[in-house]
């Protein structure tokens, strides 16, 4: 995809691929024969819807970073670098039925359970057409299967848990999915979530997400012991993906919600990926700070849009036909983010603001 120096991270502003991540890409997609086998159902569309989601969502970032530029908004929370765990969660399941509730880095789901692009946009204004009213920044709809995020940080576990135990005193064959970042299995919220869950034997998955620090506090500092390990402690399923490999993600997300369906209770899917620059727009030089250049650079390595796009060239798919994909994309947000400034415009000179 195009790169844009003044808003991606400089790891990604001439980014190419190295031999060896792609053929680590590859051999992660063959190491598992159950993965395997689901991901040989795919077809060449639903490989490139893959990628147009992963665009849309690294794009709705750089939008909002444009807005902070430009004074739009104070700040935006991005969740730039680690496209691959959103997308690959949700493209694994079935969108017309399952719910999800995203943190705030996982922003491209609302789109991709299909709210509209525009209305996202508007929300971040606050504008009384968006979809909370104006009332709050942090989005959902329940028409479209999207619980609306929390900010107190795990609290999203035990919610999810509650939907979950629901579908199942009805009897049907829906998941609740939500997303824990590596900071927030440190509250008490997430911690009886995950007890209640399993207790109850609900058809909840929860992606355990770690991009390796808590706000600015590096994982090795605000826990001791391995979160994957989680998955035993509280007695239940687990599987691994590769956070920056959106195909790993898809193969074991889609295990997770067939094992819930099956009704062999929660399953945590453990994910470990790198947050490419602050907690929010208003901190990236705390984020460089943090941790040692290396490691952003060795992240800067895998990023998952570059690498999918790599693996999908490797597959025989023309760069044309992911040129034309980003054409569509990239207007599709432009537009959208253009609608809700407009409509800002509009109500901005309402009487009522006057």
């Amino acid at each position: 995809m195009r790169r844009y120096p003044a808003y991606d991270p400089p790891e990604y502003v001439d980014w190419s691929c190295r031999p060896e991540e792609l053929e680590r890409y590859r051999a992660t997609l063959g190491a598992d024969p159950e993965r395997a086998g689901l991901l040989s159902q795919l077809g060449r569309d639903d490989l490139l819807g893959v990628y147009a989601d992963l665009l849309r969502t690294r794009l709705h970032d750089i939008a909002l970073k444009r807005w902070v530029r430009t004074g739009v908004l104070s700040k935006a929370w991005l969740g730039t670098g680690e496209e691959a765990v959103t997308v690959g969660a949700v493209a694994a399941l079935d969108r017309s039925r399952d719910v999800v509730a995203p943190m705030i880095r996982n922003a491209g789901a609302l789109a991709m359970m299909g709210m509209p692009l525009d209305e996202i946009f508007r929300g971040y204004l606050a504008l009384p057409d968006s979809p909370s009213g104006g009332r709050d920044l942090h989005m959902g709809a329940l028409t479209s299967g999207v619980l609306q995020p929390i900010s107190h940080m795990g609290t999203s576990v035990p919610v999810t848990a509650g939907v979950a135990l629901a579908f199942r005193q009805r009897g049907e064959s829906r998941v609740a999915l939500t997303w824990v970042g590596d900071g927030a299995t440190r509250t008490a919220a997430c911690h009886e979530g995950l007890v209640t869950a399993g207790a109850l034997g609900v058809p909840a998955v929860f992606v355990l997400q770690n991009n390796q620090v808590a706000l600015g506090t590096p994982l090795t500092e605000h826990g001791a012991g391995s979160l994957r390990a989680w998955a035993s402690a509280y007695g239940l399923e687990g599987l691994d993906a590769d956070g920056n490999n959106v195909l790993d993600v898809w193969a074991a997300t889609r295990i997770a919600a067939d094992r819930c369906r099956e009704g062999r209770g929660p399953v945590i899917v453990y994910v470990e990926t790198f947050r490419m620059g602050g907690h929010a727009t208003h901190d990236e030089r705390e984020a460089r700070d943090t941790f040692d250049p290396a490691l952003f650079r060795a992240w800067g390595h895998r990023d998952p849009i570059g690498l999918y796009e790599a693996f999908l060239a490797d597959a025989g798919i023309s760069a044309e036909v992911l040129s034309g994909i980003e054409a569509n994309v990239s207007g599709e947000v432009d537009m959208s983010a253009e609608d809700a400034i407009r409509s800002f415009g509009e109500f901005d000179r309402s009487p009522e603001s006057n």
